[in-house]
């Protein structure tokens, strides 16, 4: 088969981009402590958690998971050049769940658990950039629980702590046009295909056309 080539040839092309002016990756770890009664679904007064095994889960909250509160401009230097830079606050909101499984596999899970924490961060980042948020990693673990307390739907901790470990990944970014000559993308070739030999089934030619044999 005989393959036709597109013409090669430069041209000058224009694209609309996003341009990172700022982008660095940050670990955060905190803790939380939620007190008073819990609701999960299916618990009752009488329900026994003795050897129960309490995880958790953790995911950005469904509304507003980031929100940039402020954003100021802090002088700096380097290598002996003044720099203008940018001090974030920024509000990170998340949903924790906790998991209940008890000796026997029952499972109760709990109602959503908002979590809001703020941090701050220095990025160029002037007026008008955008700042995205994306979590590398995220994740959770118990580390107490205290004494589980039982109610009608409810679920009571003595001392219950979260740890929430999030690895973030921060960029400032502000749409942009920019000129590059390059070549055009070509097709690439189609795989060759050919039709099967036709397969014959296996004969039994002791039996058919002629069977003159006889077993002993």
């Amino acid at each position: 088969m005989k393959e036709n080539k597109l013409v090669q040839q430069e041209e000058v092309i224009c694209i609309n981009v996003d341009k990172v002016y700022d982008w660095i990756v940050k670990e955060n770890n905190f803790d939380i402590s939620p007190t008073g009664a819990i609701p999960f679904t299916g618990v009752t007064a009488t329900t026994d958690f003795t050897g129960a095994v309490v995880t958790c889960e953790v995911t950005p909250a469904a509304d507003n998971p980031v929100v940039i509160l402020s954003r100021e401009n802090r002088p700096f230097c380097f290598d002996g050049t003044n720099v203008m830079l940018q001090q974030l606050t920024i509000q990170k909101n998340f949903d924790v769940t906790l998991i209940v499984t008890l000796p026997g596999g029952v499972v109760f899970t709990s109602a959503v658990i908002p979590v809001t924490r703020c941090e701050q961060v220095t990025l160029c980042a002037p007026d008008n950039t955008s700042v995205d948020v994306t979590y590398t990693d995220l994740d959770c673990f118990v580390c107490t629980t205290g004494i589980l307390t039982p109610g009608a739907g409810t679920i009571t901790f003595s001392a219950l702590t979260i740890s929430v470990a999030t690895c973030q990944s921060i960029q400032s970014t502000f749409p942009v046009t920019v000129e590059f000559v390059a070549n055009f993308c070509e097709p690439r070739p189609e795989l060759p295909t050919s039709c099967p030999a036709p397969i014959r089934p296996l004969q039994c030619p002791a039996v058919f056309p002629d069977f003159t044999g006889g077993c002993q």
